[in-house]
């Protein structure tokens, strides 16, 4: 890894995976499927959609996502793994920015995959009109681009993780961290 720096290879596949799946979950957003009401002959009605390509875009975006989170947990050892960090503030910060990016990746994947789900679901014959209120099942606006803040978050999170991950694991913070002395005098009194 080199001073504490990280692999600047694994900094770029991140934040290029990241804003893959960003850009598909936008693209998603503005795709969702429409649904809009028709009669057959027999006076029954039913919904009839537009395009459903947005389902594939979330479904990419979702695993856009989750090649980068993979791709980071699998360098990092998932921070269980492999070497020790050292005692400090780079820990400490690792370990903030590791839960942090954990859970925006959670909402972030649960936002495309609902919303790849729910955009896939079509209602089909919705009976005879006795009303006048009868509507097509649609994806609600907002949920892909909610699923793309999230995505941005992650990434951001994840390069400060990997950042103080790379610092905390580097050999000049192991070497501060083992000292083979104490500057605290521990002489016992007679």
């Amino acid at each position: 890894m080199g001073e504490g720096k990280g692999s600047t290879l694994v900094h770029l596949l991140v934040v290029v995976l990241s804003l893959v799946a960003f850009g598909f979950a936008i693209a998603a957003e503005r795709r969702r499927s429409i649904g809009h009401i028709e009669k057959d002959l027999t006076n029954a009605t039913y919904c009839v959609y537009n395009s459903d390509v947005a389902t594939g875009y979330g479904v990419g975006a979702f695993l856009f996502l989750l090649s980068s989170e993979s791709l980071l947990m699998g360098v990092t050892k998932c921070m269980c793994f492999g070497r020790p960090l050292a005692p400090g503030g780079n820990r400490a910060w690792s370990i903030i920015y590791f839960v942090s990016s954990w859970l925006t990746f959670l909402v972030a994947e649960a936002c495309l995959i609902a919303g790849a789900v729910k955009n896939a679901y079509h209602t089909k014959y919705r009976g005879m009109i006795y009303a006048q209120n009868f509507s097509c099942e649609t994806l609600r606006k907002g949920v892909f681009v909610a699923g793309a803040v999230f995505v941005v978050a992650t990434m951001v999170l994840n390069v400060y993780y990997y950042m103080y991950f790379s610092k905390a694991t580097a050999p000049q913070a192991a070497q501060k961290a083992n000292r083979t002395s104490s500057n605290v005098g521990m002489a016992g009194y007679a």
